[in-house]
């Protein structure tokens, strides 16, 4: 059997993660044929047959699952030395990833990656828009924006500030439906829903409005596209107060209702502390999103999160 090859094996692991040739070659940034042959190249290098097709799905063979565990033991070996590697990198130069939710990374984050360039011309900034959080231990982004606490042992994190959001209309809707302040006004009038599931809905109930599924219009999961209803005029929504502050035509409604609070948060790997470049986009990051006219300063300490 000759060496394996570390891009045959992280095709294997991939491809045995996500059940899919497609699904891997696009968390590996590779296109599928390209994947597909290092799939085929692992299982010729090892005189083995790792995975068998059951419709669009790639299935694990009894053999593909006995090598699985060996596999993903390299696999993070091969990480935590790439995680030393960065950290103890002292060139300011080269990519640096965030990580934010849609709306953050699309409105938010621009102006400070122009800043940042204007600053540090060597840093190249790669923006990764997800609503999911990104696994940081194995390098989906090098820092990430989010709302909740993280609890793995390993990430470094700083609470920025506490964000708020209150309930917005455009200024067509206002005119067409007046101005509701209170809870009760709201009771009858359209909302731009986030889900199907009534997650969504429960919340908005906790928080003391009287909905049903009847008042909403319409919905979007991605806050991008729920954002956009909300400007046309498809009903009442929740934002970032200064995402709000700064969008044209919008109008803060139901006035009486306590604002929705969120905590911000920055989050890194505890190995890349070392990395100049990283550190200096953190830094930039964390000053950028305590500076905004409408933001709190929280504690600007950078401390490792406790198990």
């Amino acid at each position: 059997m000759e060496k394996i090859d570390w891009n045959q094996l992280r095709a294997f692991l991939e491809t045995a993660e996500t059940g899919s040739l497609s699904a891997a070659a696009r968390k590996l940034g590779l296109t599928q044929p390209t994947l597909s042959r290092q799939v085929a190249s692992i299982e010729q290098n090892m005189g083995v047959t790792l995975f068998e097709r059951v419709g669009k799905t790639m299935a694990l063979t009894p053999t593909g699952l006995d090598l699985l565990e060996h596999a993903r033991h390299m696999g993070a070996a091969a990480e935590a030395l790439g995680l030393a590697a960065t950290g103890r990198s002292q060139a300011v130069g080269g990519v640096v990833s965030v990580s934010a939710s849609d709306l953050v990374a699309a409105v938010l984050l621009p102006p400070l990656v122009r800043k940042l360039r204007e600053q540090e011309p060597g840093i190249a900034i790669e923006i990764v828009a997800t609503n999911a959080l990104s696994d940081l231990q194995r390098r989906e982004a090098d820092i990430a924006i989010r709302h909740v606490k993280p609890e793995q042992p390993d990430l470094i994190a700083r609470l920025i500030r506490e964000a708020t959001a209150h309930f917005y209309a455009s200024e067509d809707w206002v005119k067409l439906h007046g101005h509701p302040r209170s809870a009760e006004e709201a009771a009858h009038l359209p909302f731009v829903g986030s889900d199907r599931s009534g997650q969504f809905l429960g919340y908005l109930r906790q928080h003391g409005l009287p909905l049903n599924e009847a008042n909403f219009s319409c919905y979007a999961d991605h806050s991008v596209a729920h954002w956009a209803l909300v400007r046309e005029g498809l009903g009442i929504g929740v934002m970032m107060d200064e995402i709000a502050h700064d969008t044209p035509g919008i109008v803060r409604v139901l006035d009486d209702v306590p604002p929705v609070r969120f905590p911000m948060w920055l989050v890194t790997h505890r190995e890349l502390r070392t990395s100049r470049r990283i550190r200096v986009v953190f830094d930039a990051l964390a000053q950028g999103l305590m500076e905004h006219p409408l933001g709190t300063p929280a504690d600007e300490s950078l401390q490792p999160v406790k198990p």
